[in-house]
């Protein structure tokens, strides 16, 4: 699999179809131009388990996890809800992440909170 060397190639998210999840949020950073990423999946045991699959060290681009937590993904019912806090990397900016999520999910109800764990 090539990398991607151009910070607008990222897609701004990348999460499961469906289920209960761990998830993060990714400061990316290429010279003076940076963007979020939100990036969740249902394999990972451990927030960090996602950073260091997700975030090459290529040199080009800077990945920074500014935070974590939990995705709930019910296609059924269209819901997105993001809540909760990462142990290693603390909780994200929900609302950042929120944003995100809802512009790629146009026809969902996308909801966060910070409760919950």
């Amino acid at each position: 699999m090539s990398r991607i060397l151009n910070i607008d190639d990222l897609p701004d998210v990348d999460i499961d179809s469906n289920g209960r999840f761990k998830y993060i949020l990714i400061k990316v950073i290429d010279g003076d131009k940076s963007k979020f990423l939100v990036r969740g999946y249902k394999w990972a045991a451990y927030h960090a388990d996602i950073f260091d699959v997700v975030a090459p060290q290529d040199g080009k681009l800077k990945y920074d996890c500014v935070g974590g937590g939990r995705i709930e993904h019910s296609p059924e019912k269209k819901i997105i809800h993001i809540y909760g806090y990462s142990q290693g990397f603390g909780q994200a900016d929900h609302k950042i992440s929120c944003d995100l999520v809802a512009k790629k999910y146009l026809d969902y109800k996308v909801t966060w909170s910070n409760e919950g764990y």
